[in-house]
C-alpha cells in the first residue's frame, strides 16, 4: 500500500499543513510518498525529504508548476496516482483548489476533511458545521481525501529519504495567474498559531479591534483573528476569518473577545486545546465552549489583561 502525499509549498519551503497531512497519512500506515510540483523548488523537495515517516520524494519541476495552477496539477496528480492505494492534501484552499478535479478525472468518490483515521479505508469527518461526525468507509480503488491539518500533529523532521526527479506533465494552457495579494504580516500565519487572539463585532469598529486587540497580541506573539460578523462589518480582511467558511484552527490558546458564539465560528475553533471568552452577555454561546470566560466589557477588561501580562 502506497499514499501519495501532494506538498503545499512555496518552491522555497513546504507549508506547516504539509507535516500535518504527512501524520494522517503516516495513521494510514504504508510507505508514504511526497509529490512536491513546482518550478526550482529542489529546497522544497528536500524539506520534504527530511520529514519523518516519508520514503519518498517525487519532485516534478517546470516552469508550469510555479504557481501551482489546478488544472496542470491536478492532471500530475491523475497520472501519478495509479498504483496508489491514497491520494492526500490538506484540506486548505490549496487542496480545495486541485483535488476534487483530481477525484473527478478519476471517478472516485472524495472524502473531505478527515479528522481521524479509523482503518486503511474508514475514516471520520465533520458534518453539520461540526455539529456531528460521519465515520465513512471507501471501497474505491484510489481513496481521494482531503485532511483537516488542525486535527492532526506536525510530523517530526530530521529524517533523510531519496529524491526522485520524474517527468512534468504537458502545460495544459487553460488558465494562467494574473496576480497574487498577499498579506504580509510579522504575526505568526493564523492556521498554524499556537495561540489565537481572535476578535468578533463587540468591538464595534476595525479602530477598535486594532487598538484592543494588538497591544494584547503582541504580548502574547499570537496570530489575529475574526468572527465572520467583524469580518462582514469590514474590520478586517476576509482572510482573518476563523470558522466554517474562514480557516479552522486549533491552537494551544484561544482568546475569544467580543464574539457571541455562532455555530459556523464554533465549527473552526472549538477543537483549542483552552478557550477563552469575554463577553458582556453571560449567555452568549461561546461561553458554552469555553474554558474560562469573563462577563464583563472588554473594552475594560482586555486592557486590565493585557497588562498584568509581563
Amino acid at each position: 500500500m502506497t499514499i501519495l502525499v501532494i506538498a503545499e509549498h512555496d518552491n522555497a519551503s513546504l507549508k506547516a499543513s504539509t507535516l500535518n497531512t504527512i501524520t494522517a497519512a503516516a495513521a494510514i500506515g504504508g510507505d508514504i510518498h511526497v509529490l512536491v510540483a513546482g518550478h526550482n523548488a529542489g529546497a522544497a523537495a528536500q524539506a520534504a525529504s527530511q520529514v519523518a515517516g516519508v520514503s519518498k520524494v517525487l519532485l516534478a519541476d517546470a516552469p508550469h508548476y510555479a504557481d501551482q495552477l489546478a488544472e496542470n496539477l491536478a492532471a500530475l496528480v491523475v497520472a501519478q496516482a495509479e498504483g496508489r492505494s491514497h491520494v492526500l492534501a490538506p484540506a486548505t484552499t490549496f487542496g480545495k483548489n486541485f483535488m476534487p478535479r483530481v477525484a473527478a478525472l478519476l471517478d472516485v468518490a472524495q472524502i473531505s476533511d478527515i479528522i481521524a483515521v479509523e482503518s486503511a479505508d474508514t475514516f471520520v469527518r465533520p458534518i453539520y458545521a461540526g455539529n456531528a461526525l460521519a465515520t465513512v468507509q471507501s471501497s474505491d480503488a484510489t481513496k481521494v481525501i482531503t485532511v483537516r491539518t488542525a486535527a492532526f500533529d506536525a510530523a517530526a523532521t530530521g529524517a533523510s529519504a531519496p529524491i526522485e526527479a520524474i517527468a512534468a506533465g504537458a502545460d495544459l494552457g487553460v488558465a494562467k495567474l494574473v496576480g497574487r495579494e498577499l498579506t504580509v504580516s510579522a504575526r505568526p500565519e493564523l492556521g498554524a498559531a499556537k495561540i489565537i487572539v481572535s476578535g468578533g463585532r463587540g468591538l464595534g469598529s476595525g479602530e477598535n479591534y486594532h487598538a484592543v486587540l494588538e497591544p494584547l497580541a503582541d504580548k502574547l506573539g499570537a496570530a489575529m483573528g475574526a468572527s465572520r460578523a467583524a469580518v462582514d462589518a469590514g474590520y478586517v480582511p476576509n482572510d482573518y476569518q476563523v470558522g466554517q467558511t474562514g480557516k479552522v484552527v486549533a491552537p494551544q490558546l484561544y482568546l475569544a473577545i467580543g464574539i457571541s458564539g455562532a455555530i459556523q465560528h464554533l465549527a473552526g475553533m472549538k477543537d483549542s486545546k483552552v478557550i477563552v471568552a469575554i463577553n458582556k452577555d453571560p449567555d452568549a454561546p461561546i461561553f458554552q465552549v469555553a474554558d474560562y470566560g469573563l462577563v464583563g466589557d472588554l473594552f475594560e477588561l482586555v486592557p486590565q489583561l493585557t497588562a498584568a501580562i509581563n
